[in-house]
């Protein structure tokens, strides 16, 4: 296996697994609101303690990987594909002084705020390579690569920009789990 097919599969199945706690995070919620208390009581003590580590770890790993993508690899990053890195590549330095002077309810509505900008940015580069939306030119002056070109695709929908979707969404849930602590725990 090549590296840019084992870094593809591994980022593509990292997301999956992204994919799969998003899903059981609305699960929580949603049985959460319904029996008007916290479905399992540990969980929001867990992502109170080690949600900050688990923001940098995804941070560094969104980070890394696109880092990989374009410098190791070679693809070359589009417009979106920058602004996008704007709004994760500081989560690190965040993250990473947040693990130093352990102040993660401090940090986590900056965090919060600047992934749910990413997000936005990410679900729209997404919906242009899927082709939902659709627009002339996303390439700016000295940039040969438009916005919906598609790089990587795996297991039929995980392409760069869905990456980056998971990864903003993973640290929103992690700010909305490390908040959701009940009275009684």
């Amino acid at each position: 296996m090549d590296m840019t097919s084992f870094v593809n599969l591994l980022l593509s199945t990292l997301t999956l697994a992204g994919n799969v706690f998003l899903a059981l995070v609305l699960l929580y919620f949603a049985v959460s609101f319904f029996l008007k208390r916290p479905a399992l009581r540990g969980v929001p003590r867990f992502f109170e303690e080690h949600g900050a580590v688990c923001a940098f770890a995804i941070s560094l790993i969104a980070t890394l990987g696109s880092l990989t993508y374009s410098d190791v690899i070679g693809y070359e990053p589009c417009k979106l594909c920058w602004v996008q890195r704007i709004f994760m590549y500081p989560q690190v330095i965040l993250f990473g002084l947040t693990l130093v002077r352990k102040e993660a309810k401090k940090i986590f509505p900056y965090a919060v705020a600047l992934s749910l900008i990413g997000a936005g940015f990410a679900l729209y580069h997404y919906l242009l390579q899927i082709g939902v939306v659709t627009t002339s030119s996303c390439s700016l002056v000295g940039y040969s690569v438009g916005c919906a070109e598609v790089f990587t695709m795996n297991f039929g929908y995980i392409t760069i920009p869905f990456m980056a979707l998971t990864s903003f969404l993973l640290i929103v849930a992690l700010g909305a789990l490390a908040r959701k602590r009940s009275p009684a725990d």
